[in-house]
């Protein structure tokens, strides 16, 4: 095991080449706190025991934060603190554990898959043939036991296996020995212990006794071993590889250059040139090559990509455009934001590799089992073999190789985590991202749902339909108050007044009230802007009945030490898919409820509409949190979905949680996933693959139960022969790992555009009140 002195004095100039500032910005990102984190590719990782022994390691060594390998797709994450130690020295103890990181890339990551695939094939194709040749052999050997043979020439075909087989055990067997050799050197036996014992010991045996001229040979036996545990792995890995290509697509819709434009015209550039402010012209049927905003006066996107939706979107002026997602309309001009690691695209790849990486509690308990369960399998083998060695010795020693390998855990280490990773690769490519271990496990057992009103069951594209102003004061000064004070707040309605902000109008000391609105001071007067008790929180209340007045329409009021300044009417438009999604919802059991901060009117209208099951109005951050725990408290699995700061508290609270992707950082940041989608339809399947998961999720446990209990006591009394029980065993594997793909295969109902967003314009229907 390599420890902290060993790293100090090994040289790391094989590594060094990592640590290049062009490089390590393509894998390695800076964290708040100063520290880096480094997001890897671990060749040689082939169960729960090898990320133990790297995560063991490394923890030792001083600087290391955190080291997370994913045993299923071989990502890691690597945290240190580059005062205390170079990623050049974390590289090189992880090549001394005899595994190989290198940085996650897309291109390094095809590139190895590739490699893999290749390296996978060649030593598949030789353990095929070999194993072909030695079986010819050993037929004829068999039919010489029977009806007579010639010593010398059973002797040959002896010789001839030998030849045969040992290529395929040393060459085709490889990584079976690796992997158990590195098991042994962190007193851990991992999957390929047994295997590689099995193996091992039939070809050191049938040496033996080849020279010997006495006992059976086990040729076919080790070949038929390493061919059919070599085919389940190949076909495992292509399956992962399919499984898990989410990143690798979204990454090649990067376009490799740009069409920068400055003084002098157009230049093209490559991607990773682009800096922020660069304006970027984007022809049409071109990606976009960073996250922006429009400069062009319309743009129509397809972001089929990251949200599933099959139509293009219409964009505006100023709106924001998201690296990868393409231009389907015209040629377009765009202002660079954010480039490279800082894109969305860029961060969905790391939740989804994060979601991979991260074991949920199920998984982590299946690889306890199956380590614990290879322990047990060298036990019951040396006791089969010492209970055989009395009764029939000539028999001893194959029945211990068949209980060496029909009873190797691969099915159980892999019934868990293959359905968990295809499902989450599956509901990514749908648009949802789960970003927390376990958070898909929860989602199957939900039975109630928490929505927010607007940003989540409404769009974010809300429009001023009225303006009501108290004597003295005109739209036009109202509407510059409010477009003031709204300039510092994310919420969905601040963007409904942005189109009127006034350029000699500015706002100081605003405060963000969670549940209330917003108050600032604007030319010597403190200005309340949000629902009515907020707004007139702090003054005398004049002209009060005369602004108010019910609506179905959300309303906001303006006010300052005076009384109420003016009353704005939010149109809202109900979010696409919102009704469909309800009435899906109560088809397969989930109750919904609607909380919101908004007057009980324009709630009951939104609920009545959507058929919801219940529905309440006013309610502050603390309330939300509290009906929360009202339904916990009877039973009940509840999902949150919100999109603002004051959904921050129940989403935290929530049995899962769920964030709108257009909602705020702070949401986000509480939520166990997030939906990407415009619209909500879809959001139902959710539900129905994480509870298929589950349900495939207890089939493969099931299955592999089953057939260890009915294995164990077949090989242990002698009525398997060896390549039986390999075939047996790959077949078991091979059958969890399909049955967790068919994951892969299940398929939304087709999903209508998300209607074009539309800025509308305020306007003054009623007079200024006298």
């Amino acid at each position: 095991m390599t420890d902290s002195c060993s790293l100090k004095t090994t040289p790391v100039q094989n590594w060094a080449s990592f640590e290049r500032p062009a490089v390590m910005q393509e894998f390695v990102r800076q964290m708040e706190d100063g520290t880096l984190v480094a997001d890897l590719l671990v060749h040689g990782v082939t169960c729960a025991a090898c990320t133990w022994s790297i995560e063991t390691a490394l923890s030792k060594i001083p600087g290391v934060i955190s080291i997370e390998v994913n045993p299923l797709t071989t990502r890691g994450q690597l945290q240190w603190d580059p005062k205390q130690v170079r990623l050049a020295e974390l590289l090189r103890a992880i090549a001394e554990l005899k595994y190989r990181p290198m940085p996650f890339t897309s291109k390094a990551t095809q590139d190895a898959a590739e490699e893999q695939r290749r390296v996978a094939l060649r030593r598949l194709l030789v353990a095929g043939l070999g194993m072909m040749q030695v079986t010819s052999y050993a037929v004829a050997m068999y039919a010489g036991a029977f009806q007579g043979m010639d010593p010398e020439i059973e002797y040959f075909l002896r010789l001839i296996s030998l030849l045969v087989a040992t290529p395929i055990v040393i060459y085709s067997g490889a990584p079976f020995f690796q992997g158990a050799w590195r098991s042994l050197q962190q007193l851990r036996p991992g999957m390929d212990l047994p295997v590689a014992l099995a193996i091992g010991g039939a070809w050191l045996a049938s040496i033996w006794n080849t020279y010997a001229g006495t006992g059976e040979v086990y040729f076919d036996s080790a070949t038929m071993f390493v061919f059919f545990l070599s085919g389940t792995r190949y076909l495992e890995a292509a399956g992962r590889h399919r499984a898990l290509d989410l990143t690798h697509a979204l990454a090649q819709q990067l376009p490799c250059t740009a069409l920068r434009v400055t003084a002098s015209g157009q230049e093209e550039v490559g991607v990773m040139e682009l800096e922020t402010d660069d304006e970027v012209l984007v022809p049409a049927g071109v990606a976009f090559p960073a996250d922006g905003v429009l400069c062009s006066d319309s743009a129509r996107v397809d972001e089929s990509m990251l949200t599933g939706e099959s139509m293009s979107i219409a964009r505006q002026r100023g709106d924001a455009v998201i690296a990868g997602t393409l231009n389907s309309g015209d040629a377009v001009t765009m202002k660079v934001r954010k480039t490279g690691p800082d894109t969305v695209l860029a961060q969905i790849g790391r939740l989804v590799t994060q979601a991979g990486r991260e074991r949920p509690p199920l998984v982590e308990l299946t690889d306890r089992i199956a380590s614990v369960f290879v322990a047990a399998i060298i036990f019951v083998a040396i006791m089969t073999g010492f209970v055989w060695w009395q009764i029939e010795p000539s028999r001893a020693f194959e029945i211990v190789l068949s209980v060496l390998v029909v009873t190797c855990p691969c099915a159980l280490a892999l019934a868990t985590p293959a359905a968990f990773t295809v499902a989450t690769s599956r509901l990514a490519r749908d648009g949802f991202l789960v970003r927390r271990a376990g958070a898909l496990q929860r989602l199957a057992h939900i039975n109630h749902i928490i929505f927010d009103k607007t940003g989540t069951l409404t769009d974010n594209r809300l429009s001023i339909d009225t303006v009501v102003t108290r004597t003295g004061v005109t739209c036009e000064s109202a509407l510059g108050i409010a477009a003031a004070l709204e300039s510092s707040s994310g919420h969905p309605i601040a963007r409904a007044f942005r189109a009127h902000a006034a350029l000699d109008t500015h706002a100081r000391r605003i405060t963000v009230v969670p549940g209330g609105g917003l108050c600032g001071w604007i030319d010597n007067r403190e200005y309340r802007i949000g629902h009515l008790d907020f707004a007139c929180q702090n003054t005398r209340r004049e002209n009060l009945s005369a602004l108010i007045e019910e609506s179905d329409n959300r309303q906001v009021y303006l006010a300052d030490e005076h009384g109420l300044v003016a009353r704005f009417d939010i149109a809202e438009n109900l979010r696409a898919g919102a009704a469909a999604v309800i009435r899906s919802l109560a088809d397969i059991g989930i109750n919904t409820t609607l909380a919101s901060g908004d007057q009980p009117r324009p709630v009951n209208a939104l609920a009545t509409r959507l058929h919801l099951s219940a529905c309440h109005a006013a309610m502050l951050p603390e309330d939300k949190l509290k009906l929360l725990r009202q339904l916990q408290s009877q039973q009940q699995n509840v999902a949150a979905v919100g999109d603002g700061i004051n959904d921050s508290p129940v989403l935290a609270g929530a049995n899962v949680s769920i964030a709108m992707g257009s909602g705020s950082a702070i949401a986000q940041h509480s939520a166990d996933c997030v939906w990407l989608g415009e619209q909500l339809q879809g959001l139902d399947h959710v539900f129905l693959v994480a509870r298929k998961t589950m349900r495939i999720v207890k089939q493969n446990l099931l299955w592999a139960l089953a057939y260890n209990v009915l294995a164990i006591p077949l090989a242990v009394t002698g009525s398997i022969e060896p390549w039986m029980a390999a075939l047996g065993m790959s077949l078991s594997s091979l059958i969890v790992m399909l049955n967790a793909l068919r994951l892969g295969r299940i398929t939304a109902a087709a999903v209508p555009a998300a209607p074009a967003s539309s800025v509308a314009s305020a306007c003054c229907s009623k007079p200024a009140l006298p």
